[in-house]
């Protein structure tokens, strides 16, 4: 690996198996003596960016101020794992942008109705009964990503195949 180390960017629905992926990960690249720092959307929305709500302006100045974070922690050499819905095809140009060749874009792939089926915060039963708006998937857009450097199928994949095929690709040196 470079001495600026990649971003490698989870991308995909609530429930798709970012976070999951993005833990495993980072206990993989551990046990293999590669240094990672992990970002998670939640995390972020509960400290720097707690400021921040839901609206189209607000999710793309969280996923700004994210992509900065994560450009200042791979400069360390350190593998940096982003776990962001990122629902905006534009907001993820941004984030490449920001973040520069280091970007690695995974989508997640995972079906709506997947995710409604393992939905594991609840959310969205919450979004179909109308109490959340601007739920990504139910009534605001995902935009699948054009074209990601690796996509895992978490319904074909297991947790253990996903982070395999990460590891090989970081590994490989394909950025």
């Amino acid at each position: 690996m470079s001495r600026l180390g990649p971003v490698v960017w989870l991308t995909g629905l609530s429930g798709a198996g970012k976070t999951t992926i993005a833990d495993a990960f980072e206990e993989r690249l551990t046990q293999e003596g590669i240094r990672a720092a992990r970002l998670d959307g939640d995390d972020l929305r509960n400290g720097l960016n707690q400021d921040l709500g839901f609206t189209t302006q607000d999710r793309s100045e969280n996923l700004r101020r994210a992509a900065h974070v994560a450009r200042l922690l791979s400069r360390t050499g350190d593998v940096v794992i982003c776990s962001f819905i990122s629902p905006a095809l534009e907001d993820r140009r941004r984030i490449r942008e920001i973040v520069g060749d280091r970007y690695v874009e995974v989508f997640v792939s995972t079906s709506l109705r997947e995710c409604e089926r393992r939905d594991p915060k609840g959310l969205y039963k919450r979004a179909r009964a109308g109490e959340l708006r601007n739920f990504t998937g139910i009534s605001a857009d995902y935009e699948e990503p054009e074209n990601p450097e690796l996509v895992l199928d978490t319904e074909a994949l297991t947790i253990e195949g996903a982070v395999d095929r990460l590891l090989n690709y970081i590994k490989s040196g394909s950025r």
